[in-house]
């Protein structure tokens, strides 16, 4: 089954980047969320996907109104505490995804926050899904942010489904051979990371 061309601009308009497909075994439209994007919805034929190695997913979202989303962020190195060019792309995931929820209604003080991913999935190589968790769970702390569940850290990459109307998470741990798969793209990923500029600042409003 495809999408509605009108829904498809939509995702397309407002998230660049940002892939939908029918999914037959749950019934409902996957969108699928790649590094470095986001996705917000109130609509409960969809779900968000991703797929994580050392990177983080945080599933956000506003449990009175059903309205909540999913990042997809990679910290590009350097120290967390230390090195303020790092932890910036972390702060930009979660103020867009929770500006975003906002913006539909939500209120920060109703927040469901649950967080997956940040597995060392190669052997040898810096662990920066220590980095990443290091640091989501700084951030939330210092903004006030219970952590109502999380699956993080240990030696595998992870398959997410989340269903942001309900809150449901599906987590499928992969195995060795999809994990060195995504180690490579992580790689690729925190490289182009390293080339970009900074982001500007960005603030929480109510």
């Amino acid at each position: 089954m495809n999408m509605p061309n009108r829904n498809r601009s939509e995702i397309s308009e407002h998230y660049p980047g940002v892939s939908c497909h029918w999914d037959s075994v749950h019934n409902v439209y996957a969108v699928r969320v790649l590094p470095g994007q986001y996705y917000v919805t109130d609509r409960s034929d969809q779900m968000i996907s991703t797929v994580l190695g050392s990177c983080i997913a945080a599933c956000i979202r506003d449990p009175e109104i059903g309205v909540g989303g999913l990042n997809h962020f990679m910290l590009p190195g350097g120290d967390v505490a230390a090195d303020g060019v790092a932890a910036r792309y972390g702060i930009y995931a979660m103020e867009h995804l929770i500006n975003d929820i906002i913006r539909r209604g939500g209120d920060k003080r109703r927040l469901e926050i649950k967080l997956f991913g940040g597995g060392k999935i190669m052997r040898g190589l810096t662990d920066i899904g220590a980095k990443n968790i290091k640091f989501v769970r700084e951030f939330l702390s210092v903004e006030g942010y219970p952590i109502a569940a999380a699956d993080l850290g240990e030696s595998f990459s992870r398959k997410v489904n989340y269903f942001p109307t309900t809150g449901q998470v599906l987590v499928k741990r992969l195995r060795s051979l999809h994990a060195q798969q995504i180690a490579r793209e992580e790689t690729d990923y925190g490289k182009t990371l390293v080339e970009q500029p900074e982001y500007g600042d960005i603030e929480l409003f109510d």
